[in-house]
Order: C-alpha cells, then sequence, then structure tokens
C-alpha cells in the first residue's frame, strides 16, 4: 500500500470510517440542519455553516426533461434558459401593459402556426403575413422589457455561481451570496417561482434550437447518443431527446410553458437547501415568509410508464469520416434499487483512474484505445436507466476491438472475484468523494435537496456510506451475471468511412 493511500485511509478513518465517527458526524449535521415542510407543501432545509459570511442555496424542482409532455419535449429544458427572465415585478417596465402584448403575441403565434401546421391548403401568402403579425407583436411586447435585471441584481448584491441546469429527473437552480443578502434572495427565489413571466419566449427558443444543432446535430457522437437511447428504449421518455427533438422544440409555446409550469413548478414538488454563515432560528421565519406565499396545488402524479424488459440485443451503427466510437448499455434499476451502491462499485473498478480496469486493458496494456470507461445512471437515475460503457480507439482500431475487449472485461467480472484492493479501493475512494461533497456550501446545499428529495430524508446521505460498506465481491458478481447479458444490450458505434470526393466539374465556356 502507498504512502499516500495509507495516509487518505487514515484521515478517512479519522473522519467517517469508525461507526462512532461517522454517528457523531451525523448528529453533528443534526444539531445544525433544519427541516421545514411548509403549510403549502413546499421543503426548506437550513443548514449552519459559520465559517465565512456567505451562502449557498439549491433549489430543486422535481421535474426533468422526462417529464415533457407528448408532442413537447425540450419544453423542460425551456425553463432552465427562461429561469432569468424575472417576474410580474422584475424585468419588466410596465407588466400590466406587458401582459395584454404578450397575451396578443401568444394570439398571433397561434394563429401562424395553425397555418404553418396544414399539411393541406396552406397558404404561403397568408403564413407570410401571419409571421409579421407575430413579429410584430413580438417588438410592441419587447418594448416593456429589462433585459437581465433579474440577474443583475444578484450580481450587483454578490452573487456568483449563478446557473440553473435541466437533467431528465430534475431541474436546479443554484448560486452563492453574502449572508447578508439573504431576504433579497428570498425574494428573488421566491419570485421566479411563484410570478414566472414567459417573457421572450420565441427569442430564447432560438437559442435553445441552437443549442440543439451544435450538441446533437452538428455533433457526430451528439448523434449517436441520441439515436442510442432512442433504440434503448421503447416506452419510457428516457428514450426521446433531453434538448427537444427539432420538430417538437420548434413548436412548443409560451402557452405550454405555463401548463407545464402550472403543474409542476408547485410547492409539494420543490425542495430547497440554503446552507452557510445563517442561524436557522432566524434564516427560517424569512424563507417562511416569502416561500409560504407560493400557492399549493397538488403533487404531480408519478409516472406510470414503465420500460418493459429487453429479450434482444439492438444496436445503432453510423458510419461517417469522423473519429470511430463505441458505446453499450444495459438496463437496470432505479437509485432505490437494493443493489445501488453495487454498480457504483463496478463503476470504480471499471473506471475510476489509471488503475481501473478498462483503463489498465485498453489504454495502458493493448494500447487500442484513448480512454475507456463505464458509468451508471444514464440517462437519469430516478427511473431505471442504462450501466454503459464506451471506447475511442486511436488510429489503426476499430469500434469492434472496443466491443470485444469490453466484453472481456466485463466476462472477467462474472467469473472471477474482484481483489481485496480493487474493492477496498473503491469504499475509500466514496468515503472521500462524500467528504468532498460536503466541503463547500453548494456542494453540501446539493447533496442535501437531492436525498431529501429521492428519499424523503437528507440523512440518507450520510446512510449511504452503510450501504457502501456493505458491498462484497459476491454481489458484484451476481449483479454483474445478472445485468450484463447479450439480450439486455444496446450499442452504438461510429465507423469510419472516408468521405467520398465529389466529381470534378467541367469548367470553360463558348470558344
Amino acid at each position: 500500500m502507498s504512502v499516500r493511500r495509507v495516509l487518505a485511509t487514515l484521515t478517512l478513518g479519522l473522519a467517517l470510517g469508525g461507526s462512532m465517527a461517522r454517528s457523531q458526524d451525523l448528529a453533528s449535521f443534526e444539531k445544525r440542519t433544519t427541516v421545514k415542510v411548509l403549510s403549502n407543501g413546499l421543503t426548506l432545509i437550513v443548514c449552519e455553516r459559520p465559517e465565512a459570511p456567505v451562502f449557498s442555496f439549491y433549489t430543486l424542482v422535481d421535474a426533468g426533461s422526462a417529464d415533457d409532455p407528448q408532442g413537447a419535449s425540450g419544453l423542460a429544458h425551456m425553463f432552465e434558459h427562461m429561469a432569468f427572465k424575472g417576474s410580474t415585478e422584475i424585468g419588466t417596465t410596465n407588466y400590466a401593459a406587458e401582459k395584454l402584448a404578450l397575451a396578443k403575441v401568444e394570439t398571433a403565434y397561434a394563429a401562424y402556426d395553425d397555418e404553418y401546421r396544414k399539411r393541406v391548403g396552406q397558404s404561403p401568402e397568408k403564413l407570410a403575413q401571419l409571421k409579421k403579425t407575430f413579429e410584430d407583436a413580438q417588438e410592441a411586447a419587447q418594448k416593456y422589457v429589462i433585459p437581465n435585471q433579474f440577474s443583475e441584481i444578484a450580481e450587483q448584491n454578490g452573487a456568483v455561481g449563478i446557473n440553473a441546469s435541466t437533467g431528465e429527473d430534475s431541474t436546479q437552480y443554484f448560486w452563492s451570496m453574502p449572508s447578508n443578502r439573504l431576504e433579497l434572495w428570498a425574494y428573488l427565489e421566491s419570485q421566479r417561482i411563484a410570478h414566472p413571466v414567459q417573457r421572450e419566449f420565441y427569442k430564447e427558443r432560438d437559442v435553445v434550437q441552437e443549442e440543439r444543432r451544435m450538441r446533437n446535430d452538428s455533433s457526430p457522437i451528439g448523434r449517436m447518443v441520441e439515436q442510442f437511447l432512442a433504440t434503448a428504449y421503447v416506452a419510457h421518455p428516457y428514450g426521446r431527446s433531453g434538448v427537444g427533438w427539432e420538430s417538437e422544440l420548434s413548436q412548443i409555446t409560451a402557452t405550454e410553458a405555463e401548463a407545464f409550469h402550472k403543474k409542476y413548478y408547485v410547492p409539494s414538488n420543490i425542495v430547497i437547501a440554503v446552507v452557510g454563515d445563517l442561524k436557522s432560528s432566524e434564516t427560517m421565519p424569512v424563507l417562511e415568509r416569502y416561500f409560504s406565499k407560493i400557492p399549493s396545488a397538488p403533487k404531480p402524479a408519478p409516472m406510470t410508464t414503465i420500460e418493459p424488459p429487453q429479450f434482444a440485443e439492438k444496436s445503432v451503427v453510423i458510419k461517417e469520416a469522423t473519429q470511430p466510437f463505441y458505446l453499450e448499455g444495459y438496463h437496470r434499476p432505479d437509485y432505490r434499487d437494493p443493489d445501488d451502491s453495487v454498480y457504483d462499485a463496478i463503476t470504480d473498478i471499471f473506471s475510476n483512474g489509471r488503475t481501473a480496469r478498462l483503463y489498465r486493458s485498453l489504454v495502458r496494456d493493448q494500447k487500442i484505445a484513448a480512454t475507456g470507461e463505464g458509468f451508471s445512471g444514464f440517462p437519469g437515475a430516478k427511473y431505471p436507466g442504462l450501466f454503459a460503457f464506451y471506447a475511442v480507439p486511436l488510429p489503426g482500431h476499430t469500434p469492434d476491438e472496443m466491443r470485444t475487449s469490453i466484453h472481456k472485461e466485463l466476462d472477467r467480472l462474472k467469473t472471477e472475484d474482484v481483489s481485496d484492493e480493487e474493492l477496498e479501493r473503491f469504499k475509500t475512494r466514496a468515503r472521500a468523494d462524500l467528504l468532498r461533497g460536503l466541503a463547500d456550501n453548494d456542494g453540501l446545499a446539493h447533496e442535501l435537496a437531492e436525498y431529501q428529495t429521492r428519499f424523503g430524508d437528507w440523512r440518507e446521505l450520510f446512510r449511504e456510506l452503510d450501504r457502501i460498506n456493505a458491498v462484497t465481491k459476491a454481489d458484484i458478481r451476481r449483479v454483474a451475471n445478472k445485468i450484463f447479458v447479450d439480450g439486455n444490450r444496446t450499442s452504438a458505434r461510429i465507423e469510419f468511412v472516408a468521405q467520398k470526393k465529389k466529381p470534378a466539374t467541367a469548367q470553360g465556356g463558348a470558344e
């Protein structure tokens, strides 16, 4: 064992290794952490950490791209872009007038969209006129907009790391700020949850469409991954494009966005964690004053679609003049599965650093790949997802070689126990990852909100160590034999094919 590993193990052992030390650590957090569910259903978490006069927050809305309505993929992602457009009080010079102007925008767009969607009898002249009417309505509404006012208020008061993100499972909003600006933050955040305005919606839709073109349409790997997921899933919305299919994204409306917000952005579907130099006894009344005003509404009904079992291998092959790539995935249960930590162990053993099996086999020993990794919970973990593996061939090598080498390692995992060192290394790194996640305010706020949402109790963050410590070699072999089977596999590859040269055109003219 290296000196570095000995020191890491001793440090982690002192911090969290023994049950008494770990219990004390949890007890310490319990003393500093307060959870309150407001009368409208919104959950607030306040964790006191007085090391510096700042705080971080993490708002988690339990709705992501998987919740996009049928025919409106990309809608959840739109809210990430709309998050900083302001409210009825922020970002407008006259909301009463702007509201009327935005209503005219929707009326004009509905008329244009109705004509645009006609498969028979569409009038080009009428379509052009309706488009102009829509553009004129947008221009009229734009006169009331104060661009970027929401973000500017936050930044002028010391906010840093202002951002939002959308995954398949949830949507998140977060930044950090001086502690003496807590009430201002509570006002801003409660405003955009309770009173959002879909201003500049179609302008922002254009931005998202451009993002799609860059991430998917213009990227061979992006196109491959999109086709891979669409092939792996036949029923569950994990198979849809998270950023949205172009035909649907290009036609979603502000009216549909309002309906999505009304359904999913309800207090009972939101957890907000605040961590930093705050006293819970003083902070919670401030938060309650602002967030309790948000009208209550029923929590959205759970999704009923369940992906049926896969019985036959499926594949996607893309042939073009670009970097070859290999990807495969196996269906696995969601995060609540008792073997969830076993999947984490396999991920670590296959992919974590230069000691990982795929790196040693494909990169170091065979020298056939630039990289190779495995990862779990793709594209999400809230519902049954995929355990995926990928490898990038070096020049002169093929996706088939990547596939053969990955399967060789999977067969070895199914027939041989992992080593004591590999298992211990996983558990040591898992503890280290937990510590790193608790090391700063924003990381801790993220973890508290995530675990409170997924398990109904943030303490499960610490109980995770018990599940990690319980993983055995036999568990790894059992899970590998259950999941990594041919009929449960979907693969995708990019094969290099030289671009055909265009025939030369004759040059010249009349003599």
